[in-house]
């Protein structure tokens, strides 16, 4: 059966589809809160069996001692490439669930988009890999590659479990590349493709002042304040103009290629709507754009900040106790441990002597990510989304996805991120959704993709996969920061 015929069935098949879909929608799969437990095996039950109706072989769950991936396999093409599928099934919780329209885990089409929680990230596009897959194996009884589903349960934590998932079951996750289904298109009109991801580091940490909260009037302005010394640790960690000043962070301007900033620019970017749209002002590194700083550099936020009396009334105490959650988001040649490092060196610096600083590592980090340009995924997505005379563009994001780093860390494995959400779905907000035009977009492209693919052998596939590797590293060498990280201080 010819890849036009198989696009055809399935776009034949939509009502069908967004059923399932919707099936899938309903199983409340949050991963972070143990109140969904029962929404997350449902979930894993709802997969297993889906894997195993469509023919897959070897369908089981990995457990890495946290919320199992869900795995299966389709080896039957001798010769050609083997790619990993990857989607997650867990989802963000539904709150505020007063401010949906309709209940989060009740799917809903209006005016051409489905609402659920979910419905963007990631079941959406994880349906269409899944559809396709069985389209093939229904329609031709195989596959133009051979195929491995990957389907994560912890992506909205950062992936917890991810890397001891590896290390029990690395032998069935060997591939010779992968394709990701979280993922966002960037605009509507315009093709693109995602091609670069920050790396992520995250740590909570807690100031102490005193043994405990004490009186204002007895003890004001005679000893510290722990929200006083938070302020002023938090104030040190940008200058005025917004950019990261604590030494180790900034990779310098020299490290930015001319070639990535000539690509980043070509992606349509208006920045006055940019920060219009959600009442913010421009803030940050001089001497970049917008777009550049959000793709290109470092960022480094925090997160939350609490500490004393924050109820209702009044309370005229002293805080003892500060706290702070805090996200740095790191650029491709940025070693994770040393930019750690370096940013708890200044914590350290920056507190007073007698301010004692408690650094709480979560430990979910992962480095920042880039897909070279003559990698035979990306040349063979740049094939099917070229169309009309206008070739992709190929974009940078400021966000982070685990394992996109984890599996090229840990498997040698490159991702070709290939979702087909669009960024304006209110993703992890109330009221996400996802369009239906979307669904008919991506079953279109998701078999005629694999069916380029196809057209290499696994041979072919790893040779320019290698060249295109090599290529890389004189674009996105490991890069030291302007300056070292600072020793730390006396503070404990």
């Amino acid at each position: 059966m010819h890849v036009d015929a198989i696009v055809k069935d399935l776009l034949g098949r939509q009502t069908e589809i967004i059923n399932r879909l919707c099936s899938f929608l309903r199983l409340p799969s949050v991963s972070t809160d143990p109140a969904f437990a029962g929404g997350m095996r449902a979930a894993q039950t709802f997969l297993t069996d889906w894997l195993n109706s469509m023919g897959l072989r070897d369908v089981q769950l990995l457990d890495g001692g946290g919320h199992p991936a869900v795995y299966g396999a389709w080896t039957g093409a001798p010769g050609k490439p083997t790619l990993l599928i990857y989607g997650h099934y867990d989802v963000q919780p539904p709150d505020p669930q007063e401010d949906w329209i309709t209940p989060p885990f009740e799917p809903t089409i209006r005016d051409g988009r489905l609402y659920a929680r979910g419905a963007s990230d990631d079941k959406g596009s994880t349906a269409i890999a899944l559809e396709t897959i069985a389209a093939f194996l229904r329609g031709r009884g195989s596959c133009p590659v051979n195929v491995k589903v990957f389907l994560e349960g912890e992506e909205e934590i950062n992936s917890p479990s991810l890397r001891t998932i590896v290390g029990l079951y690395g032998d069935l996750l060997q591939a010779d590349g992968m394709i990701s289904t979280d993922d966002s298109r960037m605009h509507s009109t315009v093709p693109t493709i995602n091609v670069a991801l920050r790396g992520i580091v995250e740590f909570e940490f807690s100031l102490r002042t005193a043994d405990k909260d004490l009186h204002s009037g007895l003890y004001g302005g005679a000893v510290r304040n722990a929200v006083h010394e938070m302020a002023r640790v938090i104030a040190s960690l940008h200058d005025e103009d917004g950019a990261i000043a604590v030494p180790g962070l900034l990779p310098p301007v020299s490290s930015v290629s001319q070639s990535a900033r000539d690509e980043t620019a070509k992606f349509p970017f208006d920045e006055s709507n940019f920060v219009k749209d959600v009442g913010a002002r421009i803030n940050g590194e001089p001497g970049f754009s917008t777009r550049e700083r959000l793709t290109l550099r470092p960022s480094l936020d925090i997160n939350g900040v609490w500490g004393g009396y924050i109820g209702n009334g009044s309370k005229t105490v002293i805080p003892s106790t500060a706290h702070a959650k805090l996200s740095l988001r790191t650029v491709p040649g940025q070693d994770t441990r040393q930019v750690l490092d370096s940013l708890k060196a200044h914590l350290l610096k920056v507190c007073a002597p007698d301010v004692k600083l408690l650094i709480d590592d979560l430990g979910t980090g992962s480095r920042a990510y880039y897909l070279p340009t003559g990698h035979p995924l990306l040349i063979a997505a740049k094939r099917v989304l070229s169309g009309a005379g206008q070739e992709p563009v190929l974009v940078r994001l400021g966000a982070s996805i685990p394992i996109t780093a984890i599996f090229e860390e840990l498997l040698g494995i490159q991702t070709l991120m290939f979702g087909f959400a669009l960024s304006d779905e209110d993703i992890h907000a109330p009221n996400e959704f996802f369009r239906l035009a979307s669904l008919a977009d991506g079953l279109s492209a998701w078999p005629r993709l694999l069916e380029q693919v196809g057209e290499l052998s696994a041979d072919e596939f790893r040779s320019i996969a290698a060249v295109a590797a090599d290529k890389a590293q004189q674009f996105h060498p490991r890069v030291a920061p302007d300056s070292g990280a600072t020793e730390p201080g006396s503070a404990s």
